[in-house]
């Protein structure tokens, strides 16, 4: 890793860029140590040149959105962390809504219930952006990405543009193609003509359940553990007494199992150490295997399910 070739480069286009970066401050647990570099593009053109480049010279690269998913080490990242959050436009066409992947998913919403769409309810109030959570294929209430994008405009292994049809992402609970090495820079929606007034019942409605069972006032990364088949993780981490337990700072929700939140300046140790307790809990308990959907990241990362 050439790190120092890397920056002389980025920093002769005049392309926005912090050194030793607290992560915590771009996630939403609030938790995680220091990016060595933290960059900011403007547009795909500086993305495309802060990929080339670390690519170059050997430079590991974190693609981040609104860091909702995410528990970033202690120790931080290594390389570069390249924030996505100002490639935020939307533009809408008929019932066609083209955001870039910065875009924040709730402003998706806005723009759809603006123009009088229906169809993307479900995702108002999740805190992601856009591209982050066709990656994830994200949802809630019924609804996910699947069921509303039509395409994407992405970037393949060498940096070319492509274009995705919904067909081709292999969508499944959580996870998509994206996974793999392509890069989304646009997000196609497509929805249906609906009445405004019932476009904003609708998302009024999922806000309020949002906020009436779910840990709001903590820092988290929403739901820690995916859900089991025929079963909820939740309810799992319940009936095993484990609601309220904590490790340090971290702590399992005592509005909602399925969260562990960042209740008292918790570290991304404390958080790990309580997910492997709610783990090995379960599994004695049930012998049902939690399988965290929650992506660890950074330096000393123990990922393990």
């Amino acid at each position: 890793m050439d790190i120092l070739s890397f920056l002389s480069d980025v920093s002769k286009q005049n392309i926005a860029i912090l050194l030793n970066e607290p992560m915590y401050k771009h996630t939403t647990f609030k938790i995680g140590g220091n990016a060595d570099c933290f960059a900011e593009p403007k547009n795909s053109d500086e993305l495309v040149f802060l990929l080339k480049s670390a690519k170059k010279y050997d430079v590991p690269v974190f693609l981040l959105g609104k860091g909702s998913n995410i528990l970033v080490s202690d120790f931080g990242i290594e390389g570069v962390v390249i924030s996505l959050l100002k490639l935020d436009g939307i533009s809408v066409d008929d019932k066609t809504i083209i955001c870039e992947c910065g875009a924040n998913l709730s402003s998706v919403c806005i723009a759809a219930r603006q123009n009088e769409l229906t169809g993307i309810e479900f995702a108002y109030g999740i805190p992601g952006s856009v591209g982050g959570a066709l990656y994830m294929n994200a949802g809630a209430y019924g609804g996910d990405m699947s069921q509303v994008v039509k395409g994407a405009y992405c970037l393949n292994e060498n940096f070319k543009e492509i274009y995705l049809d919904v067909s081709e992402m292999a969508l499944s609970y959580r996870t998509s193609i994206f996974k793999s090495k392509m890069i989304i820079l646009k997000v196609v929606i497509e929805l249906s003509y609906g009445k405004s007034t019932e476009i904003s019942e609708k998302m009024q409605d999922f806000l309020g359940r949002r906020k009436d069972k779910q840990p709001l006032e903590y820092p988290s990364a929403g739901s820690t553990f995916k859900r089991p088949e025929g079963n909820y993780a939740g309810t799992l981490i319940e009936k095993n007494g484990l609601k309220g337990a904590s490790i340090g700072g971290a702590m399992v929700s005592r509005k909602h199992a399925g969260f562990i939140i960042n209740y008292n300046n918790a570290t991304a140790g404390d958080v790990t150490a309580l997910i492997k307790k709610v783990q090995a809990t379960v599994k004695a308990g049930d012998n049902i295997s939690l399988e965290p959907e929650v992506i660890f990241i950074g330096r000393g990362t123990d990922c393990k399910s």
